[in-house]
């Protein structure tokens, strides 16, 4: 399995015509449904007098999670198209909306998707690619005795601490890059006292 994956860096967005009709494409990073559905709202509200606001996402490092809407269009005219211009990049974590506003003359089913799969492609062309790793995330926990040893593995290269909590029993929770995590659980596993509360789990939001 891969150990990065490419993304966007941030909103992008293009503006496409044809035939009078005008296509209005935003590419957005997003890790999450729940982000992609806050975005796709907020620009159904915005451009409410739009005839269509049609939409596709892809989330995961493992490219699994996946969804097009064509929001009144013919079947397979927008979404479907749409969808197709993120893969063609290899991205994921990523949310493209295209709204249309109809312009008085059918395009056709050919013409819909031609013009769907333009404004994606042009959106997506404004936006800056990131590749990002892909990481796990580990909870153990430790005396405060060798708190110096934890934190010094707390700074060591792709690894970053998501949650510490210190008592008299400590508690940490590690977001590590995949390539790094069986040296991380190996050197854990190394200082007195620490115990591994949980395996490895993949940090792939659904």
């Amino acid at each position: 399995m891969a150990d990065t994956y490419t993304t966007i860096s941030g909103p992008a967005q293009a503006v496409f015509t044809e035939k009078r009709s005008k296509f209005l494409a935003f590419a957005f990073p997003v890790t999450t449904v729940a982000e992609a559905r806050t975005h796709i709202d907020a620009l159904a509200r915005e451009y409410y007098d739009a005839r269509h606001v049609c939409w596709a996402y892809m989330l995961g490092y493992k490219r699994e999670n996946f969804r097009a809407n064509d929001n009144g269009e013919p079947s397979g005219t927008a979404g479907r198209p749409i969808l197709g211009q993120i893969n063609s990049r290899g991205f994921t974590d990523v949310l493209v909306v295209v709204v249309r506003y109809f312009g008085g003359i059918k395009l056709g089913t050919p013409g819909l998707i031609a013009a769907y799969r333009e404004a994606s492609r042009l959106a997506l062309e404004q936006a800056t690619p990131e590749e990002r790793h892909v990481t796990e995330r580990i909870t153990f926990t430790y005396p405060y005795m060798v708190i110096n040893d934890v934190m010094k593995l707390s700074r060591a290269d792709g690894v970053k601490v998501l949650a510490h909590e210190m008592d008299n029993a400590c508690t940490m929770t590690l977001e590590v890059n995949l390539d790094a995590v069986a040296e991380v659980t190996r050197r854990l596993g190394d200082i007195d006292g620490v115990t591994i509360a949980s395996e490895p789990t993949d940090n792939d939001d659904e």
